[in-house]
């Protein structure tokens, strides 16, 4: 099932909206793809993922990003795409009509395998987001026990995130 952005909004706030994370050495890692306007969901979703063993790059707390957007914006970005063991597409509306997006989207699916790259489905008083993408990637949803899962393209039966 997509998770809430309400459960992800919860969860954030519970957290304290903390952005300092300290890495562990063994520690996988994730980009997340994000609209900027879904600030408090990507927050609610690191911590969430955090506690499952998984650090989630947020590029907004990369202080060495450019301020603005620009040619080395997409160098870092693809970078750390590269870098990153994991690329998750965070899947709302504001993801959905953003420009970057797509463009990391698409730009993740030539460089990672496709096992390596999940959306993360979301649902909100004007639906789900994400199902463009359902039979293309893996995604991860809420699992049968209100944890968090991740699924094959068309799969009903998945693994837990934290196995990944």
């Amino acid at each position: 099932m997509p998770i809430a952005q309400a459960d992800l909004q919860n969860y954030a706030r519970r957290s304290g909206g903390q952005t300092v994370i300290i890495k562990r050495a063994s520690q996988r890692t994730a980009f997340l793809c994000h609209s900027h306007h879904d600030r408090e969901l990507a927050l609610g979703l690191q911590a969430f993922l955090r506690e499952q063993g998984l650090d989630l790059y947020i590029d907004w707390q990369d202080s060495s990003m450019p301020s603005q957007p620009n040619a080395d914006t997409a160098n870092k970005l693809r970078q750390r795409i590269v870098g990153s063991e994991w690329f998750l597409f965070l899947a709302t509306q504001n993801s959905m009509a953003s420009r970057w997006c797509p463009w990391e989207l698409g730009y993740a699916d030539g460089k990672k395998p496709l096992d390596k790259i999940a959306i993360v489905p979301t649902r909100d008083g004007h639906g789900t987001h994400g199902n463009e993408y359902l039979q293309l990637y893996r995604r991860i949803e809420v699992d049968a026990h209100g944890g968090l899962g991740i699924f094959g393209p068309n799969a009903t039966q998945g693994y837990k995130v934290n196995s990944i």
